[in-house]
């Protein structure tokens, strides 16, 4: 019997899927995927199949998508859910690479990835808060980047990108503060998973060594360890792929 559900958003992310993944292959725990593109072929996706798994596809991350999916959600709900992954990011794409001076600055690609980074995340807050307040646990993890942190930017460079995940630490920050009197079972976390070997981080893995270059599995190892291993405080975190915090 199920006595508990894990939300994966961005399912279908490299690190999305080693999350269920490592869930599914150790846990008895239901799993809730939640992607844009759960329907098109993908190994480990396809592999994530059972009466504990439940997927859910959305056509976009617009709020109408999402209370769409809100709604299925709550159908499917039939254990506290306990922790949730918010997976989704952008840092480049085919017309979009992040700045490295002032020039390169574009108004409609900083629009793109402060939708993807930062506005959408801030949905998810909103829209799932209901559905998880309640007496059992909940960690909620946002990915953020190191990038993100305004006290640590000693490089400059990348506006946007940079932009969007301290805006997103913000919100994770003021949401926490809201949620430690409305919601006290709630505990937000922004994490920060490394350089990992996904499409996101293929243009700049040149000088990435070796050994700072993780897989998704071990990103996944990591983060649920933490998550684990996280109290329940009722204020926000900022943490590395270590565990360890880091100056918002």
């Amino acid at each position: 019997m199920i006595t508990e559900q894990t939300l994966i958003i961005g399912a279908n992310s490299d690190i999305g899927q080693a999350i269920a993944a490592q869930i599914q292959a150790s846990e008895n725990t239901g799993l809730i995927l939640i992607s844009r593109d759960l329907a098109q072929p993908n190994p480990v996706a396809s592999d994530l199949i059972g009466a504990n798994v439940t997927k859910i596809s959305l056509k976009d991350y617009q709020a109408e998508s999402i209370d769409q999916a809100i709604a299925e959600l709550a159908q499917h709900k039939h254990a506290p859910i306990t922790r949730v992954f918010v997976c989704n990011g952008i840092l480049h794409n085919d017309h979009i690479r992040p700045e490295k001076r002032l020039e390169d600055f574009d108004a409609q690609a900083f629009i793109e990835i402060m939708t993807a980074n930062s506005l959408t995340p801030m949905l998810w807050i909103q829209k799932l808060t209901p559905l998880l307040t309640g007496k059992s646990p909940c960690k909620f993890v946002l990915f953020s980047a190191r990038v993100g942190s305004i006290s640590e930017n000693r490089l400059g460079g990348w506006y946007s990108y940079r932009a969007s995940k301290a805006a997103l630490n913000m919100i994770v920050k003021t949401a926490s503060i809201e949620l430690a009197r409305r919601a006290k079972n709630i505990k937000l976390i922004a994490f920060h998973p490394g350089t990992t070997d996904t499409p996101l981080s293929k243009p700049f893995q040149k000088n990435v060594p070796a050994n700072k270059l993780f897989t998704p599995e071990f990103v996944a190892k990591q983060l649920l360890d933490i998550v684990e291993n996280t109290a329940l405080d009722q204020t926000a975190s900022y943490l590395d792929w270590q565990g360890e915090s880091i100056n918002w």
